[in-house]
């Protein structure tokens, strides 16, 4: 089995003003270096008006940044979208792609996260492809067809271990405070895993994250599930306290 190295992503989403979001980024920054050797890797993913300064203040420590989306394509008429070469720019290196609000609030299919995730490794950054089922599809027992399906159509061909990262968020536990179980979770995981396994050479060595109200309560448990390398946190990363008690989980 690949040794697969646990990732901690904080999405802040439409929060933060400058002031606010490079605090709890010098938090981080600070608490990292003041650690040394870590048991996983950190990304934090700001507003895209914060990602060149939290990059500015995180640099040269273990703390990553990444935009919450880009666009197909690398420049052109398409006013208020932000490209992945201007992500990497300003000294992004992950970007979310296919987050479920993005693809519920903007009507976004699988097919544009594809090429989203395409125009996010031409840039040199690694995509962190989201997928999940609403409440309406897990009731359904529809879970598995439709993440499986997000997976198909969504990753690209090029895709490796080394330039892309899959979250798995089920919507109905994204901020409801509503957690997958142990045992809904490894099944969606291990039913990634075998998907990615089965199309990509290095599918083993692919890093799954579980996201949908991870908190430190929750946090080692969840981390602890077999093919879970790694948690994408929403609210809980506004919070350095917070989203450190998280990190410490992984050890």
């Amino acid at each position: 089995m690949s040794q697969r190295r646990s990732l901690i992503a904080g999405n802040w989403k439409m929060n933060c003003l400058r002031a606010d979001g490079l605090a709890i980024a010098r938090g981080l920054a600070e608490r990292a270096k003041t650690k040394g050797e870590l048991a996983c890797d950190i990304l934090v993913c700001p507003p895209a008006t914060l990602v060149s300064d939290v990059a500015g203040v995180t640099t040269g420590s273990a703390v990553n940044v990444g935009g919450q989306d880009c666009h197909v394509a690398v420049n052109g008429a398409h006013t208020g979208d932000i490209a992945a070469p201007m992500l990497a720019d300003i000294g992004a290196t992950y970007v979310l792609v296919g987050h479920s609000e993005r693809r519920a609030d903007h009507g976004e299919s699988s097919t544009v996260i594809r090429q989203k995730a395409m125009a996010a490794h031409d840039a040199g950054l690694v995509a962190v492809v989201c997928v999940g089922e609403t409440e309406q599809e897990r009731d359904l027992d529809a879970t598995l067809a439709v993440v499986n399906g997000q997976i198909a159509v969504s990753i690209p061909e090029g895709a490796s271990a080394v330039n892309t990262v899959v979250a798995y968020e089920p919507v109905w536990a994204i901020g409801t405070g509503r957690t997958a179980s142990v045992a809904e979770v490894a099944e969606v995981h291990a039913a990634i895993r075998a998907e990615l396994t089965a199309r990509f050479d290095d599918g083993d060595g692919f890093r799954i994250l579980y996201g949908g109200s991870v908190k430190p309560s929750n946090a080692a448990e969840l981390l602890a599930v077999p093919n879970v390398d790694g948690a994408l946190v929403g609210g809980a990363s506004l919070k350095v306290d917070d989203f450190w008690q998280i990190i410490e989980s992984c050890a």
